[in-house]
């Protein structure tokens, strides 16, 4: 008897790419276009994982409707602009990402997928510059509520016929935990991004990639 699919789903920013740099210039872009002040980096950096129209609602929570609308396009443009600049540069996989989504792909009942904030161009655009081509289902904010909204997760276990109990959510922010937790799958916060691991109330917490395999291993042990 074959092994049950597994679906392990992945956030991008700051838990696959650090693309903290990338994100604060954009956003300097952005606040600069419209003559508002730039939110501090650690400010800038508890809204990663939230949809963009959501971000700069908490970012700029005095500013009207149309000024938060030109903050969200004005990023869009400067992140655009620069990842085209930058290449593969622009937001570079952590060490050992591209290793450990390897040897995963490689096992024949694990489906991986992403579920992230950035928009579908964005996210087409990092998997293409890293040449990422081991996901085949890919959630982004284009097609749902922002995080930390299940949609995102319970549309990729229906697009895979993965049950809640055979799936993880991995991610680095309180949006990325909050969500697996309401889609019902194991959840495991990732100690290098950007929202203090200890504090996110996940499953389990990891420090490096290469702990990734062994603990699904232990979750999934037959």
């Amino acid at each position: 008897m074959s092994a049950p699919l597994r679906l392990i789903l992945f956030d991008v920013d700051g838990t696959l790419a650090d693309s903290q740099s990338a994100i604060a210039s954009a956003m300097t872009g952005a606040f600069d276009g419209v003559g508002l002040p730039v939110p501090a980096h650690q400010q800038i950096l508890s809204i990663v994982g939230l949809s963009l129209p959501l971000a700069m609602a908490e970012l700029a929570p005095e500013a009207d409707h149309a000024t938060q609308a030109a903050l969200v396009e004005g990023y869009k443009q400067a992140y655009m602009s620069e990842r085209l600049a930058a290449g593969a540069g622009h937001s570079p996989l952590f060490v050992g990402a591209r290793e450990t989504l390897a040897a995963l792909h490689a096992v024949p009942e694990y489906l991986l997928g992403v579920a992230t904030g950035k928009s579908q161009r964005g996210l087409d655009a990092l998997i293409a510059a890293h040449g990422l081509d081991c996901f085949v289902t890919r959630q982004v904010a284009d097609h749902h509520p922002s995080k930390p909204h299940p949609s995102m997760v319970l549309t990729a276990l229906a697009e895979t016929g993965v049950e809640p109990a055979h799936a993880v959510m991995i991610g680095d922010t309180s949006f990325d935990i909050d969500m697996g937790r309401a889609a019902g799958v194991v959840t495991i916060a990732v100690d290098w991004g950007y929202h203090p691991a200890a504090e996110l109330g996940a499953d389990y917490i990891i420090s490096s990639f290469a702990e990734l395999a062994p603990l699904l291993g232990q979750i999934w042990k037959a």
